[in-house]
C-alpha cells in the first residue's frame, strides 16, 4: 500500500481563493476585513510565520497591520497595544504570535484579545467555548486538520482517533474538534505508557508533539489516516537554508502503510494560514 498524499498546498489555495472572491465583493462596496498581528522579539520561526500571514492577507485583499515589539518590551506595552487594536474598527481579527518572551504571561496577553477578534482561538474564553461545543473561532491548525479530513472524505464519526500532544495550541483543541465530530478520542503525551499500543489501534492519528520522526511504521495500523502537524528543522549542509524540514512522522516508512498522509512541508502548514484568513473574514461578517 502507498498512501495517498493529502495536499495542503492545493486545498489551502482553494480556500484562500474562495476568501479572496468574498473579500473582493466586499471591496467593491468599499469594505475590507482587517487583521492585526502582534510580534514580540526576534524569534526566526515567528518572523517567518508572520511574514507568510501578512503576505496571505495581501494576496486575498485584506487589510493588515503588523505591530512589532522588541524582545525586551514590557508586558504592559503589549497589552496596551492589544487593547488599542480591540477598539480599532478597521481591525476585525487580532493574532498574538507565540511564543512570547519569558517576562510575559502569555495567557494574560491572550486574554486581553477581544473574543470577537480572537481569530486564532487561543484565549481562555475561546478554549472554554470550544470545550462546550460553541466556539466563536476554531483554532487555525486543528481547524485546518479537520478540513483536510473532510477534503478526502474521511468522516471521524465512530472512528478511533489518537492525538499525540496536549498543547493548548494544537493537541487539546484538536481532540475537542474530533470529539465533536463523534470520534472516540485518546490524547497521548510524554507520560503515556506504551504509546504504540494506542496508535496501532487508531484509524486516525494526529502527530503534534514536536519530536522529529517519532511516529514510525511499527506504531501504525495499516490503512490509518495520518495527519502530521510537526515541523522540525534538521541541519542539512546541501541546502541553501542549511536545514531541511521534517515532521513528527517517519514519512518513508509510514506512507507505505497508511491510506492517506500529510507531507511535510506542504501539508498542515499552509492550511493553518488559510484558516486564519477564513476566520478573519468570519470575524468581519459577525461584526457587520
Amino acid at each position: 500500500m502507498t498512501a495517498q498524499l493529502i495536499d495542503g498546498n492545493a486545498l489551502s489555495k482553494q480556500i484562500r481563493g474562495d476568501v479572496a472572491q468574498r473579500v473582493a465583493a466586499l471591496a467593491a462596496r468599499g469594505r475590507r476585513p482587517g487583521l492585526a498581528v502582534v510580534l514580540v522579539g526576534d524569534d526566526p520561526a515567528s518572523q517567518v510565520y508572520v511574514k507568510h500571514k501578512i503576505k496571505d492577507c495581501e494576496e486575498v485583499g485584506m487589510h493588515s497591520v503588523l505591530a512589532r515589539f522588541s524582545a525586551d518590551a514590557s508586558e504592559a506595552d503589549v497589552i496596551a497595544k492589544v487593547r488599542e487594536l480591540n477598539a480599532d474598527a478597521a481591525i476585525h481579527g487580532i493574532l498574538v504570535q507565540l511564543p512570547l518572551p519569558p517576562q510575559m504571561d502569555s495567557a494574560k496577553v491572550l486574554a486581553t484579545v477581544s473574543p470577537a477578534k480572537d481569530v486564532d482561538g487561543f484565549s481562555v474564553a475561546s478554549a472554554g467555548a470550544l470545550m462546550i461545543g460553541a466556539p466563536v473561532f476554531k483554532s487555525c491548525t486543528p481547524y485546518g486538520c479537520m478540513k483536510m479530513l473532510e477534503s478526502i472524505g474521511v468522516d471521524p464519526k465512530g472512528k478511533n482517533a489518537v492525538v499525540i500532544g496536549r498543547s493548548n495550541i494544537v493537541g487539546k483543541p484538536m481532540a475537542m474538534l474530533l470529539l465533536q465530530a463523534d470520534a472516540t478520542v485518546t490524547i497521548c503525551h510524554s507520560r503515556t505508557q506504551d504509546l504504540a499500543r494506542h496508535t496501532r489501534a487508531a484509524d486516525i492519528v494526529v502527530a503534534a508533539v514536536g519530536r522529529r520522526e517519532m511516529l514510525t511504521a511499527d506504531m501504525v495500523k495499516p490503512g490509518a489516516v495520518i495527519i502530521d502537524v510537526g515541523m522540525n528543522r534538521v541541519p542539512d549542509s546541501t541546502r541553501k537554508t542549511g536545514y531541511r524540514l521534517t515532521g513528527d512522522v517517519h514519512f518513508p516508512s509510514v506512507s507505505a502503510l497508511a491510506s492517506q498522509i500529510t507531507p511535510v512541508p506542504g501539508g498542515v502548514g499552509p492550511m493553518t494560514v488559510a484558516m486564519l484568513m477564513k476566520n478573519t473574514l468570519k470575524a468581519y461578517r459577525q461584526r457587520n
